[in-house]
C-alpha cells in the first residue's frame, strides 16, 4: 500500500460518545464484517476483552483495519473513561490524525476537553463526528454553536441532519450540496438528490463558506477565489486536504453510528482528505548520545515505536507498535534502545480486535502486532544496533487514587510482585509500591475501576487473588518542646553483664529536616566507640515510633553525657540506653502527630463549583483558589489525606462524573488534638526488653 494511501486515525472522546458503535459501522460499511454488533449484546469487534463486554465498556485501546476508496484504513478505538486515559494517550501517539465523538445529547464534556487538549499536543488535525442525532431532543444549532464557542468558527458542519430524532437518516451534504438519505437497515447503504427550496439555499450558502475556508487556507487558491468567486472539484480536493492539515478549518460530521447513519460519508472524507504518514514524514527523536535526530519516512533502517503492550490469552505478550521508517521483518534482529537490549522479531500481524492476519512484513506508515517479545513494553523505540534511536515516550497523567493490597492466600507473594510489574509494564498509568513506613504493597491508578480492572487481571491471569483495603496512612511523630532524659541499662544474670547510662538533650528540628544526631561528649565518662551504638538505638525507636507505633521525624538529639563499666559495657548495652533515652525525652518533649496533606485539582463545570467546594470544606480542606481553564472551573486545596481515600470517586459522583481530578502529597502539619487522641488511643506498643 502506498504510503498516501494509508489512513491511521483513533477515535477518541468521552465516555458514552459512541466510539465502538462507530467503528463498528466503519467496519460494517465497508464489508469487514457482515452485520453490526453492539455494546449491549457485548458482539462488538472492538470490545472483545472479557472485562469489557461484562462490564459493557471500553477498557483498553483496540486496533482494527479495513479498506475504503482504496485506502487503508488503521482504526484506533479507545475508551472513553478517564481510568483508561492512557490507552487514549498511547494511540494519539501514533496516528496521523483524531476524531473527536460528541454526544449529540451531552455535547461537550470534560472526556472531551481532555482529549482534546491531548491531540493538539501531538499536533494532530482533528475532525469531529457529532454522534446519536436519533436521540430524542437533540438540537444540532445549539451544539455547533457551543463547540464553536469552545474551538471558534473554524469548525465547520460537512453536513447538517435534516430529520434529527427518533428515524433520522437525512443529512444535508455540504461538499456535494445534496441531500442524502440512508437505509434504515445499518447497512449505510444511501441515496443522493437534488438539494431543494430552503435546504437548497442553504446548502449553497454553506457550500460557498466551505470554499473560502479552503482557500484562505492557500495563497494561490485565494487568488483563483478572487477571480471567480469559485474553485473547481479538483482545486476544492486539495484545498480541503491542505486546510485539515492546517487546522484552518476543523471539519464536523453527523452520525447515528448504532444505526448506520452518515459513517459512509464520514468515510468517504477520510479516504479522500484525511492526514496519511506523508503529511507527518519525520519526526524527531534522539540518538545514542542524546542528541536529537530526524527520523524520516522514506529511512531505509526500521525505526519502530511499541504503543501498547497486553498479554492475550492463547496466543501471548502482544506488542502493538507502528513502524516509523524502513520495514520489519519476521525473524529480523532489532535493538530495543530504551532497554539495551537485542530483540528477534516474532510473528507479525495486523489485526482487527481479536482477529489475527499474519503478515510477513509490515512497511512504514503501517500499524501491526508483533507476538512475544523477550523484554519490550509500552513507550520502547525498537531500531537497528548501527542506528540507535529512542522515540519520545507519552508523558502520563499521575494516579490519583490508591489502595493497600491484602493477599487473600498466603504463599503468594512472589506472584504477586511478578503480576504488578506486568500490569505495569503494559499500562504506565498503574503504579505500585512497597511503603516502608507502613509495611504494605500500595497500588495506585486513575480511579475505582482502573484499580478494580487490574485487579481482575490479577486473579485471571497471574491467578493472584488480593482485597484492596485502605492504605494505613504515614502519620508521623514529632515534638514541640525541649527535653532531657538520662537512663541507666544494667542487667546481670549471672555472666557476663550488661551496663550503660546515656544522657540526652532533645529539640525540635524544623519540618522536613528528618532526624539529626550529634553528641557532645567530653571527658572520658563514655568511651567514644559508643556513640554509634546510642545512635543506633535512638534511630530504631525513631523508625517504630514513640507516641502511636508512626516514624519520628524532625528532632535533634545531643548525646552530651553517661556513664560505662569498664568489663559490662558493650554495644548492645548503649543501644538499649540510647533507645530507652530516646523514648522518655521524647514523651517528655510535649510529643505531637503530624498528618500528611494533600494538594488537590478539581476540574468541573461552572455548575458543579458549589457542591465540590462545599464538599471540600466539609473535609476539613482549605480553598486555595479557583481559576479558569476555558469553560471549565479549576478549584486548588489542600485536604489531610486520611480524608481522601477514594475522593476521585467522591468528587465524580458529586459532578456527574463531569470532572478531572489530580492530587499529591504537599506537606505535613500537625494534628488536631481530638484525631490524634483518638489515633493514640488505639496504639498497643509491642512489649520490649
Amino acid at each position: 500500500m502506498p504510503l498516501n494511501r494509508i489512513r491511521n486515525f483513533a477515535l477518541v472522546g468521552h465516555r458514552g460518545s459512541g466510539k465502538t458503535t462507530l467503528t463498528e459501522a466503519m467496519l460494517a460499511t465497508s464489508g469487514v464484517i457482515s452485520r453490526m454488533g453492539s455494546v449491549e449484546q457485548s458482539n462488538t469487534v472492538s470490545d472483545y476483552h472479557q472485562d469489557e463486554q461484562k462490564r459493557k465498556i471500553s477498557i483498553h485501546s483496540s486496533i482494527t483495519h479495513t479498506e475504503w476508496l482504496d485506502k487503508k484504513l488503521n482504526i484506533i478505538d479507545t475508551p472513553g473513561y478517564l481510568d483508561f486515559i492512557s490507552e487514549a494517550l498511547s494511540a494519539l501517539r501514533v496516528v496521523d490524525f483524531a476524531i473527536v465523538t460528541i454526544d449529540a445529547s451531552s455535547g461537550i464534556e470534560v472526556g472531551t476537553e481532555q482529549v482534546w487538549n491531548y491531540a493538539s499536543s501531538f499536533d494532530l488535525p482533528k475532525v469531529i463526528v457529532v454522534n446519536g442525532f436519533d436521540k430524542e431532543n437533540t438540537d444540532f444549532e445549539a451544539i455547533l454553536a457551543k463547540i464553536r464557542a469552545r474551538w471558534g468558527n473554524r469548525v465547520f458542519p460537512m453536513n447538517i441532519p435534516m430529520n434529527p430524532g427518533p428515524g433520522f437518516n437525512q443529512v444535508l451534504d455540504v461538499m456535494r450540496t445534496e441531500v442524502v438519505t440512508y437505509a434504515k437497515d445499518q447497512s449505510g447503504k444511501f441515496t443522493e438528490t437534488k438539494a431543494d427550496g430552503e435546504w437548497g439555499a442553504k446548502v449553497k450558502t454553506l457550500h460557498k463558506e466551505l470554499i473560502e475556508w479552503v482557500a484562505e487556507a492557500d495563497d494561490s487558491l485565494m487568488e483563483k477565489f478572487f477571480e471567480s468567486e469559485s474553485l473547481s472539484e479538483d482545486d476544492l480536493r486539495g484545498g480541503v486536504h491542505a486546510a485539515v492539515q492546517s487546522q484552518s478549518f476543523i471539519p464536523l460530521f453527523v452520525t447515528s453510528a448504532s444505526n448506520n447513519i452518515g459513517v459512509a460519508r464520514l468515510l468517504d472524507f477520510i479516504s479522500k482528505y484525511g492526514s496519511s504518514p506523508v503529511d507527518r514524514e519525520t519526526v524527531l527523536g534522539e540518538d545514542a548520545g542524546g542528541n536529537p535526530v530526524e527520523i524520516h519516512l522514506e529511512d531505509k533502517d526500521p525505526v519502530v515505536f511499541v504503543f501498547k503492550t497486553i498479554a492475550e490469552q492463547h496466543v501471548g505478550d502482544l506488542s502493538f507498535f507502528r513502524v516509523y521508517s524502513g520495514r520489519v521483518e519476521t525473524g529480523m534482529d532489532l535493538y530495543n534502545a530504551d532497554r539495551g537490549i537485542n530483540e528477534k522479531v516474532g510473528q507479525l500481524y495486523v489485526v482487527n480486535g481479536k482477529s489475527r492476519d499474519l503478515v510477513k512484513c509490515l512497511e512504514n506508515g503501517d500499524i501491526g502486532a508483533v507476538v512475544k517479545m523477550k523484554d519490550t513494553h509500552t513507550g520502547n523505540t525498537l531500531c537497528t544496533p548501527g542506528r540507535q534511536i529512542k522515540l519520545p515516550k507519552v508523558d502520563y497523567p499521575k494516579p490519583n487514587i490508591q489502595s493497600a493490597v491484602h493477599l487473600t492466600n498466603s504463599g503468594d507473594e512472589e506472584r504477586v510482585g511478578a503480576a504488578l510489574t506486568s500490569l505495569h509494564e503494559e499500562d504506565p498509568t498503574f503504579h505500585f509500591r512497597n511503603d516502608e513506613e507502613t509495611h504494605e504493597t500500595i497500588i495506585s491508578g486513575l480511579g475505582d475501576l482502573h484499580l478494580q480492572v487490574a485487579c481482575q487481571a490479577m486473579a485471571e491471569r497471574f491467578n493472584v487473588n488480593v482485597e484492596l483495603k485502605p492504605p494505613r496512612i504515614p502519620f508521623r511523630e514529632t515534638i514541640r518542646g525541649k527535653a532531657e532524659a538520662k537512663y541507666r541499662h544494667k542487667k546481670q544474670s549471672g555472666g557476663a553483664g550488661q551496663f550503660a547510662e546515656v544522657w540526652i538533650r532533645i529539640e525540635p528540628a524544623p519540618r522536613d529536616s528528618g532526624i539529626d544526631f550529634k553528641n557532645s561528649l567530653v571527658g572520658q565518662n563514655v568511651d567514644r566507640v559508643f556513640v554509634p551504638s546510642v545512635e543506633k538505638g535512638v534511630k530504631k525507636a525513631c523508625k517504630t515510633g514513640v507516641l502511636a507505633g508512626y516514624t519520628v521525624v524532625d528532632v535533634k538529639i545531643d548525646f552530651y553525657d553517661g556513664k560505662m563499666h569498664p568489663v559490662d559495657s558493650k554495644d548492645v548495652a548503649f543501644q538499649i540506653a540510647g533507645e530507652k533515652a530516646f523514648r522518655e525525652g521524647f514523651m517528655a518533649a510535649k510529643p505531637c502527630l503530624l498528618e500528611p496533606i494533600h494538594r488537590i485539582s478539581v476540574t468541573v463545570p461552572e455548575d458543579c463549583v458549589g457542591d465540590v467546594m462545599g464538599d471540600i470544606s466539609a473535609k476539613g480542606g482549605r480553598i486555595q483558589g479557583i481559576d479558569t481553564d476555558n469553560n471549565l472551573q479549576v478549584i486548588t486545596a489542600l485536604i489531610p489525606q486520611r480524608e481522601l481515600y477514594h475522593y476521585s470517586t467522591r468528587v465524580r459522583s458529586l459532578t456527574g462524573g463531569k470532572c478531572l481530578y489530580t492530587e499529591e502529597l504537599d506537606h505535613y502539619e500537625e494534628m488536631p488534638n481530638a484525631v490524634a487522641q483518638s489515633i493514640i488511643s488505639a496504639f498497643k506498643p509491642e512489649s520490649s526488653d
